[in-house]
């Protein structure tokens, strides 16, 4: 997230500041995009127009704690973690506090990232705006209601997990064919890359992008055959769904 905000110019290196415990990350994030780093939470809350609460979901509780009583009145909280609902934020920082919840997902690395935005009721227009322009910066970003943010974990949260197991599955296959494993990841994934292209620049349905590569009597339409009667569909599905119950479950 800070090389998007840094390469798309939308704040200055010094003018980002990051809290980190490890003094190897924090000197890690300095040298690389020339921020301001600290280990004290609360100073950087202090200094935040913007703070974005980056830790695992059971540090929340703690990591509120630290910063609660020096956040600016103005200060828009974005937090990432499943689970962490807008009401319990409230709870944890005040009822009165601006947050937006976000589930970014790992692509953001590579500036493709997809990310849901919720703000609360205290966020304005032109902050949600300017919120959802730094996840613009790295990848896309669509407002949704919080109801489907455990949707949202199971599609796009967790899901590039599923994919880096389809892209191994097939370079697996071409390697056994003989193919150098190093060229079998790359036309894998570039194919995975490119087909992800077409369905979001073309808006066609998936189905019918499929129907193009199936000539009919082809390599293709036997291929999809043995998906269907492997059970590739369903198991996606239900892998899906086992990860949005999973979030439902950590939002009790």
């Amino acid at each position: 997230m800070i090389g998007g905000i840094v390469s798309s110019l939308l704040a200055k290196p010094e003018d980002i500041i990051a809290s980190d415990p490890s003094e190897k990350a924090r000197e890690s994030l300095k040298e690389k995009y020339g921020i301001q780093v600290t280990s004290d939470n609360a100073k950087a809350a202090s200094m935040a127009d913007i703070l974005f609460l980056a830790v695992k979901p059971h540090i929340y509780p703690a990591a509120a704690a630290q910063i609660k009583d020096h956040l600016k009145p103005s200060a828009v909280i974005v937090t990432i973690a499943a689970g962490q609902t807008l009401a319990h934020m409230a709870d944890l920082l005040g009822e009165d506090t601006k947050i937006v919840r976000a589930m970014p997902n790992t692509p953001a690395l590579v500036s493709e990232g997809m990310a849901a935005l919720c703000p609360n009721k205290n966020v304005t227009g032109q902050e949600f705006d300017e919120v959802k322009s730094i996840f613009d910066s790295f990848g896309k970003s669509e407002k949704i209601s919080e109801d489907l943010f455990d949707a949202v974990v199971g599609v796009s949260g967790s899901s590039p997990a599923y994919v880096y197991m389809f892209i191994e599955a097939m370079a697996d296959a071409a390697v056994a064919e003989g193919m150098p494993r190093d060229k079998a990841y790359v036309f894998a994934a570039q194919a995975v890359l490119g087909s992800a292209k077409m369905v979001l620049e073309t808006g066609r349905h998936p189905g019918d992008l499929k129907d193009m590569v199936c000539s009919p009597g082809g390599t293709t339409i036997k291929a999809v055959i043995a998906l269907e009667q492997t059970g590739m569909r369903g198991s996606v599905m239900q892998a899906v769904q086992e990860c949005i119950d999973k979030s439902k479950e950590m939002s009790k």
